[in-house]
């Protein structure tokens, strides 16, 4: 007589807190589009958000003046003339060449058509990486209640993108490497995101993957600039020293919105010099992490789990809405916990991490750096438990 597999389930209080985070962040939204803070204000005049960046550079970019968008001045007042009126400070356009192609794809559209074409098209993949990430239903929760997805969709941003890439790379990994290749190859548009990918695909002998992200790369660099051109690309160049300068050592952004060590250390009153030291120790770490769960026994969920939460904990430059990242890890977590038991400190440890991030936008501090934290101590834990030596069995007679 057989018996019947049963599926893993989750605690009931980890399927509440997910349905509940859904329901606040489903209510934030509907009071701020009520209330005039969603794409327009409450007289209907289009609200700048970091959005209007990429709508600007689109078009800047179908008028064939692709280069002028790294242009501050010139990107500023193509930003004012899409909104229709002034505003106050500046959205940076700080992407590689390459992502002009969905900027001027959204830029062909009206803008709030554009905005919201443009949420969906992110978010929706997204969910579905997280679900299949989780390996049960629960994961629609975990991604739509992740704190920080609602960034995502009231300023536009692309965090949805950089997750969905990243997630659903390893995904893809153990049965179809060289797509894998292909979305980590992506990953160009924020190449801050793929620092470690090298280190955990050459640590695991992913060759396919690893020559299918170059290759990947390789044809979006080519097509950018044959699209675009060779000023396109000098003009990013160009533009990265003054980009560094004004974000990670003046701060004009603000160091409490982003969520790295660099900006941790900057946001307490530390210097320049000790914040760089501090993460490029942090990153340093990250990488050897990642390089020696890659070579070891772990699950490929542990391991896709430790790349990305490293992937945060490695770059400098990091920003709220990127957090959205950290969703991929938990539902991993969540997944192995649901499979093989959890720990006793594992859900206390999670929900702690899940309180982080929705203070954030109350605090306005580096807590997602603390929530990244915690969740990569999980995931080291789980990664040592991986690697002891399986207990012996006796033979009986």
């Amino acid at each position: 007589m057989t018996v019947a597999a049963t599926r893993p389930t989750l605690p009931r209080l980890v399927v509440t807190t997910a349905l509940a985070l859904c329901v606040m962040n489903a209510l934030w939204w509907l009071l701020a589009a009520l209330s005039g803070q969603w794409i327009f204000d409450a007289h209907g005049v289009p609200i700048e958000t970091d959005f209007t960046n990429v709508y600007a550079a689109g078009r800047l970019a179908l008028e064939g003046h692709a280069a002028e968008a790294y242009d501050w001045d010139i990107h500023k007042r193509t930003q004012e003339a899409v909104l229709g009126h002034g505003f106050d400070g500046y959205f940076g356009w700080h992407y590689t060449p390459p992502y002009l192609f969905v900027a001027a794809a959204l830029a062909k559209l009206p803008y709030a058509a554009a905005f919201v074409g443009w949420v969906v098209a992110s978010a929706v993949p997204y969910a579905f990486t997280v679900r299949r990430l989780a390996g049960t239903p629960v994961g629609w929760l975990v991604a739509a209640g992740c704190p920080l997805a609602l960034h995502n969709v009231m300023i536009g941003q692309n965090g949805f993108l950089t997750a969905t890439l990243i997630g659903a790379a390893m995904l893809a990994l153990p049965k179809r490497p060289w797509l894998a290749g292909v979305l980590v190859g992506l990953l160009i548009y924020k190449p801050q995101y793929g620092l470690l990918f090298p280190v955990a695909l050459v640590a695991g002998r992913q060759w396919r993957a690893i020559a299918g992200a170059a290759m990947t790369a390789l044809v979006l660099i080519l097509a950018a600039w044959g699209v675009f051109g060779t000023q396109a690309w000098a003009a990013f160049i160009a533009w990265l020293p003054r980009a560094s300068q004004a974000f990670l050592v003046e701060g004009e952004a603000a160091f409490g919105r982003m969520q790295s060590v660099l900006a941790l250390v900057r946001y307490l009153g530390g210097g320049d010099a000790l914040a760089r030291t501090l993460q490029t120790i942090a990153s340093l770490v990250a990488a050897v992490g990642v390089g020696a769960i890659w070579f070891s026994r772990a699950s490929h969920d542990i391991k896709a789990a430790a790349l990305a939460v490293a992937a945060l904990i490695a770059t400098p430059y990091l920003y709220a809405y990127d957090m959205v990242v950290l969703a991929l890890p938990a539902a991993l977590l969540l997944k192995v916990g649901a499979q093989t038991g959890f720990r006793s400190h594992e859900l206390p440890v999670l929900a702690l991490a899940v309180v982080l991030l929705v203070a954030f936008p109350f605090v306005v501090a580096p807590l997602g750096l603390l929530a990244t934290v915690l969740v990569a101590v999980l995931v080291a834990g789980r990664a040592r438990d991986a690697a002891k030596p399986a207990p012996m069995c006796s033979a009986t007679a």
